[in-house]
C-alpha cells in the first residue's frame, strides 16, 4: 500500500480542503495518507513516506507561505531527489507564477513531480477544483 505524505498550509482554509481533498483520493485508491501542518513535518520524515502532496497557497507577490512552509520546505529541498511528490495550493489573485517557481525548484531538486504544473485552484475549491483534487489524490496512489 502507498502510504502518501500530505503537507500543507492553510490561511483561509481553501488549501485545507484541498489536502483533504486528495486524501480521500488517495484513499479511494487504496493508499493510506497522512496530513501534516509544516511545523509537524521534517526532512526526515519523508524517507518513510512512498510519495508526498505539498501544498500551500500563493501569498503576498506570489510566493510560498515565508513563516512556516518556506523554511518547512527549503529544508527539504536536498532530499527530494529521486522522491514522488505533487504540489497544490489556491490563490486568488494572479497567475500562477508560485506555483511555476515551486514546480521549477522542485525540478532542480530532483524531484520527480506527478504533474509538471501542479494544481491550482482560484480561491475555494467548487465542483470541479474539488474532483481534481481527488483525481490527484487517486493518481499519486497509483503511481
Amino acid at each position: 500500500m502507498n502510504k502518501i505524505a500530505i503537507v500543507f498550509w492553510s490561511g483561509t482554509g481553501n488549501t485545507e480542503a484541498m489536502a483533504n481533498y486528495i486524501a480521500e483520493g488517495i484513499r479511494t485508491a487504496g493508499g493510506e495518507a497522512e496530513l501534516f501542518g509544516p511545523s509537524e513535518f521534517s526532512a526526515g520524515q519523508l524517507a518513510s513516506f512512498s510519495a508526498a502532496a505539498f501544498g500551500c497557497p500563493a501569498m503576498g507577490s506570489e510566493v510560498l507561505e515565508e513563516m512556516e512552509f518556506e523554511p518547512m520546505f527549503a529544508s527539504l529541498e536536498g532530499a527530494l531527489s529521486g522522491k514522488r511528490i505533487a504540489l497544490f495550493g489556491s490563490y486568488g489573485w494572479g497567475d500562477g507564477q508560485w506555483m511555476r517557481d515551486w514546480c521549477a525548484r522542485c525540478d532542480n531538486a530532483g524531484a520527480s513531480l506527478l504533474d509538471e504544473n501542479g494544481l491550482i485552484v482560484n480561491e475555494a475549491p467548487d465542483g470541479d477544483g474539488e474532483a481534481a483534487c481527488r483525481e490527484l489524490g487517486k493518481r499519486l496512489a497509483q503511481w
